[in-house]
């Protein structure tokens, strides 16, 4: 619809939600040169009111004289209030501007509902690995960019469009920042290996903000998992937010409502671990296992090496319309829904990490029984479990 819209010329005011990098900006001045329409950009970062009524007021005298619209393009609209947001509705309303804004976080909490209603929301996925490969090809063959100057290694390649995160912006900086880096060859070119690319990198590209999407989104499939009794999920979604930076406080706070909530006295041991801290006694003469130090190592090599993916949207919860209606909490199962609460042909990893286990229990002390649990709750997941055969809806006598 959108494609059609733009090819036509013929545009409604629009937000276009999506991660960074993913082409917001450029789709919009696309949108306008489609359109005939004067293209003009303002970042609700370093604009006020101020300039927003001027640049209005040469909108509706352009549109007077000749004919032209007018796009206005707010980049970061979120970070406009309620009043800066007010100034531009009137003017929408009357067809004196097309608004395109773009913004990174969810439209549903940070765009007045008289202005949401007014635009149509276009949400633009992480761009994939072969459209990042694509766009630093080109970057290192076309004139404009690199102009065939340097040359990339297959692994240099493959890490560099692994840890941008579907972000074609960190892509492209960091490929330019190794090619400054990197000193030229008898015949002129810049070899970029896979050292250069990671001093260019030094750090993957996460999208989380503790007071945004990600934020509610990563705790919301890490307690998804903890209750569908998935400990590599549960232990993938834990590092995401320990990795991003995420309040330990916040992950706390958050595991001890879990141990009251989801499992009370099935294990009242639960919620005694998760409150205290002094458990350097208890620590020292338990039974010994490092599967926790294992699984942690594969995890960091995970989270180094391969995408950070969105959350699925079956593990998002949507406390908005708009979010009900882009599939978001979806087909989800709740694990206390079904016999033994565990919710059959369920996975709380990503796509791309499906059948990873990043906790493998040892046979020593308690945890001889914890792997006798895990091995059953992964047969029952998978629905191969014989004693579950006999209710083939899997569901508890009495769950709606």
């Amino acid at each position: 619809m959108l494609r059609r819209a733009i090819d036509a010329g013929q545009l409604p005011s629009m937000i276009l939600w999506g991660p960074p990098g993913t082409g917001k900006t450029t789709l919009a001045a696309i949108a306008a040169k489609k359109a005939k329409a004067r293209f003009v950009a303002i970042s609700a970062v370093s604009s006020g009111v101020a300039e927003l009524r001027k640049i209005i007021d040469e909108s509706r005298k352009l549109r007077q004289l000749t004919d032209q619209g007018t796009v206005l393009f707010i980049d970061e609209i979120h970070r406009f209030n309620k009043a800066q947001q007010d100034v531009v509705l009137p003017y929408v309303e009357n067809g004196d501007v097309t608004f395109l804004g773009a913004t990174t976080e969810n439209p549903s909490f940070e765009v007045n509902s008289a202005l949401l209603s007014r635009s149509r929301v276009y949400v633009l996925q992480p761009l994939s690995e072969d459209d990042v490969r694509t766009i630093v090809r080109r970057a290192i063959t076309d004139e404009r960019g690199l102009a065939g100057k340097v040359s990339l290694s297959v692994e240099a390649e493959d890490a560099l469009v692994a840890v941008s995160n579907g972000d074609a912006r960190v892509a492209l900086n960091a490929l330019e920042l190794a090619s400054d880096a990197t000193a030229p060859s008898a015949s002129g070119v810049r070899p970029i290996g896979l050292p250069d690319i990671r001093e260019a990198m030094q750090r993957r590209s996460l999208l989380y903000d503790r007071a945004g999407d990600m934020h509610y989104d990563t705790i919301s499939a890490f307690i998804k998992s903890v209750r569908g009794s998935d400990p590599d999920a549960a232990l993938y979604w834990l590092m995401r937010m320990i990795d991003a930076g995420e309040d330990p406080m916040f992950i706390a706070r958050r595991i001890v409502i879990l141990a009251g909530e989801d499992i009370g006295l099935a294990d009242p041991q639960a919620l005694v671990i998760a409150s205290a801290a002094q458990a350097s006694v208890y620590l020292a003469l338990a039974p010994k296992s490092d599967s926790l130090k294992r699984g942690l190592g594969e995890l960091q090599k995970d989270l180094a090496e391969t995408r950070a993916d969105p959350v699925p949207l079956h593990l998002r919860n949507a406390p908005t319309p708009l979010m009900s209606n882009l599939g978001y909490g979806r087909d989800y199962k709740n694990a206390h829904d079904y016999v033994d609460h565990v919710a059959p042909d369920t996975s709380y990893l990503p796509e791309s990490l499906q059948g990873r286990r990043y906790y493998v229990p040892t046979e020593l002390g308690a945890e001889a029984k914890l792997k006798m649990r895990l091995e059953d709750l992964r047969r029952s997941v998978r629905g191969t479990d014989p004693a579950r055969t006999a209710d083939t809806s899997g569901r508890r006598p009495g769950a709606d």
